[in-house]
């Protein structure tokens, strides 16, 4: 095949040798119609090709009069490696895959090996990564449209990655309600990392959710099954097999798996007018601007709470409902609810004022749910290192200072004031609370709250 390509030469090597180029090819699924123009040109323009057994296979038509270099399923650094070493003697390689070679592919571990040694993107070797379909996309095109919204892949396989760190990812995007692709989900030696999966996303999900089950997509032996999460681990499931897995508004009809771009939230029909309150080409009433104004008019209405109680309902970290009631103003008002962002640089000087507030309840919250209320004085908090100490005949506080990134004052009425200290991720720390001196705040400690406050918003 006559490459048709055209390229850009680097500058000769001293000596006018011939310079070597590693081409990474993803070639997709393997069925010639999915395989890019420019995948074709490269192996094409390759003298040596070099790939798992299976791989080779599936374009062996394209190879005729090319060296060809195959290595086994676990041989992948070794296939970088002998790239490097051809690539090194001046020739042009192609180091193929199906999928795409920068996604659980080729791409990783070779600009590893050539890094390690020496190589730079102005070495007189070029490199370059010819994308290809991944296994997602051709396994999405042949069930429906299961990924038309936010979705995220995860590798079930734990040859290279900790298994710890991925239950962690399974955990944070089950609960984000996000499209799932699972690679890699079983093989002859490794069968329970399907059914944790499963059981860690029932935590999160409905046993209805919607799944597809595709192997071999767009080859010989290509199988679909579509079934629901409670049923996902009993269906046959290989290394040749991707599963996808619904978020809470994907569906099945007519045999196929879809998944809302969500114009249904802001039109009444696909072709219809915008609903009340919506705009054509503006953001939701419940973005970011709308959904923090929907918190503050909830709370104007008086239907709030505790803080925690507020985050649970709006399923969200107190900073985001603390950056919502900071957003008050006299048209759109928070009800009793008042705060303001203490800025990271004053976190410090904050320490020194702490000991004019008087008494003050300390509340820490342990994920599981208990929650620790410390009665101190502002005085007994010492810095040491990473750590916020105080320590007294009565209890140890220790807070890990280096979590905090910012904090909030925050009032509700005259019920709780005080300061919510948070981490980067907006989630609780630990708060500190003015006690009560009988049935209202101690005077002198409410006064030097009140001036802290008004000394905040004017630095804004």
């Amino acid at each position: 095949m006559e490459n048709t390509t055209q390229e850009t030469s680097l500058p000769p090597r001293l000596g006018g040798e011939k310079q070597g180029k590693i081409l990474i090819v993803g070639f997709g699924p393997g069925d010639a119609d999915q395989m890019t123009f420019r995948a074709r040109a490269a192996i094409a323009e390759a003298e040596v090709v070099i790939g798992y057994t299976t791989y080779i296979k599936l374009v062996r038509d394209l190879l005729d009069g090319k060296k060809v270099i195959k290595k086994g399923m676990t041989e992948e650094i070794d296939r970088c490696v002998e790239a490097w070493e051809t690539a090194k003697q001046g020739k042009v390689v192609a180091l193929i895959s199906s999928g795409d070679g920068g996604v659980y592919g080729m791409a990783g571990p070779t600009y590893e090996v050539l890094f390690q040694h020496g190589w730079t993107p102005d070495s007189a070797i070029t490199v370059e990564v010819v994308p290809g379909t991944t296994a997602l996309n051709s396994c999405a095109s042949l069930v429906g449209a299961p990924l038309t919204h936010d979705f995220c892949s995860i590798s079930l396989s734990d040859l290279l990655t900790p298994w710890p760190t991925i239950r962690k990812r399974i955990d944070a995007v089950g609960s984000a309600d996000f499209v799932i692709g699972l690679y890699n989900p079983k093989s002859g030696r490794r069968t329970g990392q399907i059914v944790e999966a499963q059981r860690i996303l029932l935590q999160h999900r409905a046993a209805t959710t919607p799944v597809a089950i595709v192997k071999s997509a767009y080859r010989r032996r290509q199988q679909i099954q579509i079934t629901t999460l409670d049923h996902m681990a009993d269906c046959e499931i290989g290394m040749l097999t991707t599963v996808l897995i619904g978020n809470s508004s994907s569906y099945v009809q007519e045999g196929l798996l879809i998944t809302p771009r969500g114009y249904g939230n802001k039109y009444n029909e696909l072709t219809g007018d915008a609903k009340v309150g919506e705009q054509a080409g503006r953001s939701l009433s419940m973005g970011l601007e709308g959904w923090h104004g929907c918190m503050r008019r909830w709370l104007d209405d008086g239907n709030g709470s505790s803080w925690e109680k507020i985050t649970a309902y709006f399923d969200a970290p107190l900073g985001e409902v603390l950056t919502a009631v900071a957003g008050a103003t006299d048209e759109e008002p928070a009800g009793d609810y008042h705060a303001v962002r203490v800025p990271s640089e004053q976190l410090e000087p904050l320490l020194a004022i702490l000991p004019s507030w008087g008494r003050l309840r300390a509340v820490v919250r342990a994920p599981a749910g208990a929650v620790s209320e410390l009665l101190l004085n502002g005085d007994q908090l010492s810095r040491k290192g990473d750590w916020l100490n105080c320590v007294s005949d009565a209890f140890h506080l220790h807070i890990h200072w280096s979590e905090v990134d910012h904090a909030f004052l925050a009032r509700r009425g005259e019920k709780s004031m005080g300061i919510h200290l948070l981490n980067g991720a907006g989630a609780l720390v630990f708060r500190l609370l003015l006690v009560r001196d009988g049935e209202a705040f101690n005077a002198k400690a409410r006064t030097a709250f009140d001036q802290y406050w008004q000394g905040l918003n004017t630095h804004d």
